[in-house]
């Protein structure tokens, strides 16, 4: 079957399963379907279909499973949103439209990711700079962390853009670089390490990740953008000399930060103990383990929880007010869910007729994956809760858009993957005319 036709299937059945969501929200909330769930089913296949019908023109060789399944997490979290504070629905939805009009502007103006290898060392730069804005005057803190920036009554969260653009930098940066970081020419007991200066990459991704963590308190995103930095520097050079170094590195940091910086402290006191200070430090985490207690097997209902107990639930939370209402077979059904689009993004990348396509697709899936993996293992207390966002499904317009131009980005390599014009993967980046070498290790 071909893979548009699958798409079609599948982009209708998250619709209807988006829609049912929806009204059976309504039916147990009031026990009466909503009004607008005619327009509101309009909407979401109208949408839908629009970037269907984009992605039937510009990616029709892409594969089929990744725009039905990003669907599927946005249209459940919608729901949950909408369920949990209908005056945050209506923006969730404009982002939805904004991040839908990005994905199709990638496939519009993008037909050739590799147009960007030869800008690596400016995205570098740009992406730097994105990280540091917070701290300027224009950044401002909400909740404790300094992440935001803010113009009048206009707040963007720049950190989730900077992990797309800095993923594209290490991409070109170690296809460039990866016979270098290859070579041995040290030992430091039982590893076998390049030159120290092939290093400055490692080094330096360590000393942006602790400013971040320090300076904005924000462990999310310093703990992604350093695991990023390994997975890739690991896919191109296939060396675990570089794992266990960037372990060392996160290790040390992440102690010193322990021992100096009282907000780290805390953190971890209360991933340890959230019961010591319930009505506290503790409030939040303690009532996601009462609502995931209480979801039980099958959840109490759409609708017939009380997830708004949870500080922040359509946010941080979001994933403990799915397992309040559905249960652990509803928060099984998401855990499978991300698994098929990471599976689906590795075959993506494993399919790249180019190692700068390969390391790009193949980051940019690692970073979603471990960025579902923190937010949930935080909520389950397997990890200190960091406050990044569920991918696709919690609130927030910086990290839905950023999220729809990694899916682009995807969509895009897997046409190209698939292509079955000949040509289309025996271009080369602009930099070189030279036979690429295999990443495999």
């Amino acid at each position: 079957m071909r893979p548009r036709t699958v798409e079609l299937g599948l982009l209708v059945l998250a619709s209807i399963i988006t829609v049912a969501a929806y009204g059976l929200t309504s039916l147990g909330r009031n026990a009466e379907l909503p009004a607008n769930i005619v327009p509101f089913l309009a909407m979401v296949i109208g949408m839908l279909l629009a970037t269907h019908l984009v992605v039937r023109r510009f990616a029709a060789s892409a594969d089929g499973l990744l725009l039905p399944l990003a669907a599927l997490l946005n249209g459940l979290g919608y729901v949950i949103i909408a369920r949990l504070d209908p005056a945050l629905a209506d923006s969730q939805a404009a982002w939805t439209f904004i991040g839908l009009a990005g994905f199709s502007a990638i496939l519009v103006f993008l037909p050739d990711v590799r147009r960007l290898e030869p800008y690596r060392y400016t995205l570098a730069l740009v992406g730097v700079v994105m990280l540091l804005l917070p701290l300027t005057p224009i950044g401002v803190s909400i909740n404790g962390a300094r992440i935001w920036l803010r113009v009048g009554s206009f707040s963007i969260q720049p950190g989730e853009f900077a992990k797309v653009v800095l993923a594209t930098f290490l991409a070109g940066f170690l296809v460039d670089k990866r016979e270098l970081l290859t070579i041995s020419t040290r030992r430091l007991g039982p590893l076998h390490l390049p030159d120290i200066k092939h290093l400055g990459p490692l080094l330096l991704a360590w000393g942006i990740a602790l400013i971040v963590m320090v300076a904005e308190r924000d462990l999310g995103s310093s703990l992604l953008f350093f695991t990023l930095f390994i997975v890739m520097v690991y896919a191109a050079t296939g060396r675990s000399a570089y794992v266990v170094v960037g372990a060392v590195l996160f290790s040390v940091g992440a102690v010193g930060s322990y021992r100096f910086f009282v907000h780290v402290q805390r953190r971890v006191e209360i991933w340890l103990d959230p019961f010591a200070d319930p009505k506290g430090a503790g409030y939040q985490i303690a009532e996601a383990s009462f609502a995931m207690a209480d979801g039980g097997l099958t959840g109490t209902g759409l609708g017939l929880g009380a997830p708004g107990k949870i500080p922040f639930a359509a946010t941080d939370m979001i994933f403990a007010a799915i397992g309040e209402e559905l249960g652990l077979l509803g928060t099984t059904a998401v855990l499978v869910t991300y698994l098929l689009f990471v599976s689906a993004g590795f075959r993506v990348a494993n399919q790249a007729r180019s190692n700068f396509e390969k390391l790009l697709a193949g980051g940019l899936t690692a970073l979603l994956g471990f960025q579902t993996f923190v937010i949930i293992g935080g909520i389950l207390r397997v990890l200190p809760l960091t406050g990044v966002t569920l991918p696709f499904v919690s609130y927030g317009g910086s990290s839905l858009i950023s999220n729809y131009l990694i899916l682009g980005v995807l969509v895009q390599i897997s046409h190209r993957a698939n292509s079955p014009d000949s040509s289309v993967g025996a271009l080369r980046s602009t930099k070189s005319a030279r036979p690429e070498a295999d990443l495999t290790p």
